[in-house]
């Protein structure tokens, strides 16, 4: 895999966090990882790359170093989560991204849950591999740490913290299917020793420790899924990754969904893993696109509008009198758009395109053009249709803008023609109409009875 440009956005204040995006498809997708991270040295690893360049393949990869880790600068005092959520906040902003997947992974999902919490607009949906709420035991969270493994662990950081024993311990509790693979080991170990001091690691540990994100669940209202990977040394439904995993999901009181993967690795990195993570996720995000294009669609009234014989008048005018025209033309269209509370979505040569959120606006506007442009010497049809509206690439789209494109093309000079659907939303607005016959419209199926508006 090609190393991406490593850049840096600065966050509120004034701190560089280090980012890479990979691929440029659909819908931006957030990594969030552990505190331990550095994207640089994770993708020398081929199998850490093969995992980054799957994602990449479901939408364009957004991956940074949280502050304090990796190449983004070092934290002092540490970062909350408030603070980390808004360094989140300054790499989407840096590569202009305004809705995003967010995948979590470990502590990172907590961070991810956060910021879906606190910023729900920007949040398309939320992954969380290998949930956890908090480490640390309590009576109502008893299959957490006791103290004295936390002590274990701290120790553990700070005497071999980026050690060959180090990377192999870690390697034989998360990933144990290659824990004696050397290559892994000795990139383990690297990836530690670049990611953070030791010092700094045993810092980091202790405030995770200290951190229980509970009472953040209950407030994310987005999409959620939760992936849950059962370690081969520690099945069943009994097991703490299971049980953690299952807390975290019922505080979630919006639409989550837990899925429990067979036995096996926990790090989704894991050759025997990741595949299926990824499978996960890729299936979440085409639900998510399924369901954001029904969320997308709204009831809008359409109108299209284009001057007659435009080219024979142009002809006669000359390019500077014709350039005039259409000038004048354009001011006309867009004060009734502002009058009747249309919105311009597109203008093509002589043509206008709008939306509105009523029919009979939509008509009166049509009227009013076709009125007022005659003092320029030419004349405009236009055609009306209401119907589902679909946002496509920020524009309004879908069979409902064809049908009213396919209505105005049909329409005489100085003609308002609409579909039967407007006829039958506008009774009682003192709009009167001509049955026009019905008709075949290029590309849409059936036959359309079409009206003129007379009055």
């Amino acid at each position: 895999m090609q190393l991406p440009d490593t850049r840096y956005a600065i966050t509120r204040d004034g701190v560089h966090i280090a980012y890479q995006t990979v691929g440029e498809g659909t819908p931006d997708i957030a990594y969030v990882g552990g505190y331990a991270t550095h994207v640089e040295v994770e993708l020398e690893l081929s199998w850490a790359a093969r995992y980054n360049r799957n994602l990449a393949s479901i939408g364009r990869l957004i991956r940074f170093d949280k502050r304090g880790s990796g190449l983004s600068e070092r934290a002092s005092p540490l970062s909350d989560l408030e603070t980390r959520t808004d360094d989140l906040r300054a790499v989407l902003d840096a590569v202009g991204s305004e809705r995003v997947v967010l995948i979590g992974e470990g502590e990172g999902g907590a961070l991810a849950s956060f910021f879906a919490a606190t910023y729900p607009d920007r949040t398309m949906g939320l992954v969380w591999i290998g949930p956890y709420a908090r480490t640390a035991w309590a009576p109502d969270y008893p299959w957490g740490w006791p103290s004295e493994e936390e002590a274990r662990a701290v120790e553990l950081f700070r005497t071999t913290w980026g050690t060959h024993a180090y990377a192999k311990e870690l390697l034989r509790g998360d990933i144990s299917s290659v824990a004696d693979d050397e290559e892994w080991v000795a990139w383990a170990a690297k990836y530690f020793r670049y990611s953070m001091s030791p010092g700094e690691a045993v810092r980091f540990e202790q405030m995770w420790y200290e951190t229980d994100a509970r009472a953040i669940l209950p407030a994310v209202s987005v999409p959620t899924l939760l992936i849950c990977p059962v370690l081969s040394h520690d099945p069943g439904e009994d097991s703490h990754v299971v049980l953690q995993a299952r807390d975290v999901t019922e505080r979630m009181v919006g639409s989550s969904r837990l899925v429990i993967l067979p036995p096996g690795d926990w790090a989704p990195v894991s050759p025997g893993r990741q595949d299926q993570v990824v499978e996960e996720i890729r299936a979440f995000v085409d639900e998510l696109a399924t369901e954001q294009l029904a969320l997308d669609r709204v009831l809008a009234t359409v109108l299209f509008t284009d001057i007659v014989d435009s080219t024979a008048r142009a002809s006669e005018l000359g390019d500077r009198g014709w350039g005039d025209v259409v000038e004048r033309h354009h001011a006309i269209v867009r004060s009734f758009l502002s009058r009747y509370r249309g919105i311009e979505v597109d203008t093509a040569g002589d043509g206008f395109f709008a939306t509105f959120d009523g029919p009979a606006r939509a008509v009166r506007c049509a009227q009013s053009v076709a009125d007022a442009v005659r003092s320029l010497g030419v004349q405009v049809r236009a055609g009306v249709h209401t119907g589902e509206v679909e946002t496509i690439a920020g524009k309004a789209g879908g069979v409902a803008v064809v049908i009213g494109s396919r209505i105005g093309g049909l329409a005489r000079p100085s003609e308002v023609l609409v579909s039967s659907t407007v006829k039958d939303l506008t009774v009682g607005s003192g709009l009167a109409f001509e049955d026009a016959g019905e008709h075949e419209l290029k590309g849409v199926p059936d036959r359309w009875r079409l009206y003129r508006v007379v009055a």
